[in-house]
């Protein structure tokens, strides 16, 4: 089963916010016999070089087995990692839909039917965020992410108005985004060290794991990492210093599922808490990241995903989801289908 086209589309969602505007790369890799697949990262590209990436590409895919994950994977052409995880999402899609068999069975069958979700709550004043939280909340999503602001008091005033307005039952991980220098995030641990959160994840500008241990081992507040994850290596550099608790693997940040697979094995092994998470919008990647995480036991944790999947998506049916759990796509493949009328209205221009 060799590849013999490809098609590159770049589309773009606001989720109603034109001045955050967002862009996904979206993959779709076709055989001689019209079987597809699909993936997406999100992508800095333009339109305007689309065709010219496209013409790049091609020459290197077309007569390859679509088999052959490892050598794909190994190509100059696919030194970005988040290409690398869109075009590999769209191998195993194509693989798997050949099949007939959700792709969660290729990765070690079915070990959960539902996968719980943690969803990236939108940035703005105090109150807003508060008041979108308890929407959430009673929607069924208890475990949720806050992207810090960038100064350490409009971070806990944050915190501490969600919790006065929601309560203590929803979990809650302050992403830090890497904006703080060691002592200012040591004071914001100490501010938030009653506010009972899972995680302060990625809170210092030197985007490090070794500076971010040594934080670790003087603060009281859990950390976890995300950003400096790039390979298995790194999860194992994590696992033997020993102060963060917490690894957030991003499926484009570490080049895609073959990847993340192999950090969940040195994860698993080193006994570290886990998570998957992804920053694409279009539904296709956040479907990788919940097939993969149904067939891995270690996964058990909530994975993150965009506030805008909930609304913005660019399926033809998205999986339902109840109580923060989204049920797995039982179809064949990625279990999802692009809608091709959404597909054409959010096309970058």
């Amino acid at each position: 089963m060799k590849i013999s086209d490809l098609e590159l589309l770049l589309v773009e969602g606001s989720g109603g916010n034109q001045e955050n505007q967002t862009r996904s790369l979206l993959v779709r890799l076709t055989t001689a016999a019209n079987l597809e697949g699909w993936g997406e990262a999100s992508a800095a590209w333009r339109s305007d070089e689309l065709a010219a990436r496209r013409n790049a590409l091609l020459p290197v895919l077309v007569g390859r087995s679509v088999f052959d994950i490892e050598e794909l994977l190994a190509l100059d052409e696919l030194r970005d990692p988040a290409l690398r995880a869109a075009l590999e999402s769209a191998s195993w899609d194509l693989i798997a839909r050949a099949l007939g068999q959700p792709l969660c069975h290729l990765f070690g069958g079915s070990f959960r039917r539902r996968v719980p979700l943690t969803i990236r709550v939108p940035s703005g004043p105090a109150a807003g965020i508060a008041q979108l939280s308890r929407e959430l909340s009673q929607q069924g999503f208890h475990a949720q992410v806050i992207l810090s602001s960038g100064k350490p008091e409009e971070d806990v005033r944050t915190i501490n108005t969600i919790r006065e307005n929601v309560g203590e039952h929803i979990q809650l991980r302050l992403n830090g985004q890497g904006r703080y220098d060691l002592q200012t995030a040591r004071d914001l641990c100490a501010e938030l060290e009653y506010a009972q959160i899972e995680c302060l994840l990625d809170p210092l500008l030197v985007m490090e794991l070794p500076e971010l241990a040594a934080l670790g081992h003087q603060v009281n507040v859990p950390l976890g990492a995300c950003r400096p994850l790039r390979a298995a290596a790194d999860v194992l550099l994590l696992a033997r210093l020993g102060s963060i608790p917490m690894a957030v693997i991003d499926l484009e940040r570490v080049g895609g599922l073959t990847a993340a697979r192999k950090c969940a094995a040195v994860a698993e092994a080193a006994g570290l808490s886990m998570s998957l998470g992804c920053s694409s919008w279009s539904g296709l990647a956040a479907a990788a990241m919940v097939q993969l995480a149904a067939a891995s036991p270690v996964l058990r944790i909530a994975n993150q995903c965009d506030y805008d999947l909930l609304n913005h998506h660019l399926l033809a049916d998205a999986p339902e989801v109840v109580d923060g759990l989204v049920a797995v796509p039982q179809g064949p493949g990625l279990g999802v289908e692009p809608d091709r009328a959404k597909l054409e209205r959010c096309q970058a221009g």
